[in-house]
């Protein structure tokens, strides 16, 4: 077992359990989780996915800020997409995917630059829309999840799928305990 791994997913409890409780507490737990993510990604060529840590770095700082400043009454308020917002995000987000797969797939080594690819990208989107308090943001994650279990299973990151695992079970529950929040 890597001590880095275990020590990351450790982290990353504690944070996906804060971002699912609105804490703003989620962020220096995000912040360690990252730093230590990219280590391990780029140590097991999934490029994507350690490049998707270093943005996870300045999107956690962003995010950090605006729960920040948007607190309601002591709690961070939720917000949904419009329709139309839907429609853009997903078209926009599969776009991406086809393009940075196919980046990878040309310039790297990568193992598995289309899934690895995937992954990155959605997690991008759905980080985008959780640093901005939006519900759509865990049908993403639920997503990515889905995504990334059988992926770091592959990899023979076991700590890693099983965290990703209780991720989804995260997930479903922020997506519940958000839909609650709405304002």
């Amino acid at each position: 077992m890597n001590p880095i791994e275990a020590a990351a997913a450790l982290l990353g409890v504690a944070n996906v359990t804060l971002v699912v409780r609105r804490s703003l507490w989620n962020y220096p737990f995000a912040l360690a989780m990252v730093a230590l993510y990219a280590w391990v990604f780029f140590q097991q060529r999934l490029y994507s996915d350690a490049l998707l840590q270093l943005f996870y770095i300045a999107v956690n700082l962003y995010g950090w800020w605006n729960w920040r400043n948007a607190k309601h009454g002591g709690v961070v308020p939720v917000v949904w997409l419009s329709s139309r917002a839907r429609v853009a995000w997903s078209g926009g987000a599969a776009l991406a995917v086809l393009v940075w797969g196919a980046v990878m797939a040309a310039t790297t080594d990568a193992d598995y630059p289309w899934w690895d690819g995937a992954i990155a990208v959605l997690s991008i989107a759905a980080q985008l829309l959780q640093s901005r308090r939006v519900w759509e943001c865990w049908l993403l994650w639920i997503l990515v999840d889905l995504l990334a279990i059988p992926l770091f299973a592959v990899k023979e990151l076991w700590l890693t799928a099983g965290l990703y695992g209780l991720f989804l079970a995260l997930s479903l529950w922020g997506a519940v305990d958000w839909k609650k929040a709405r304002l």
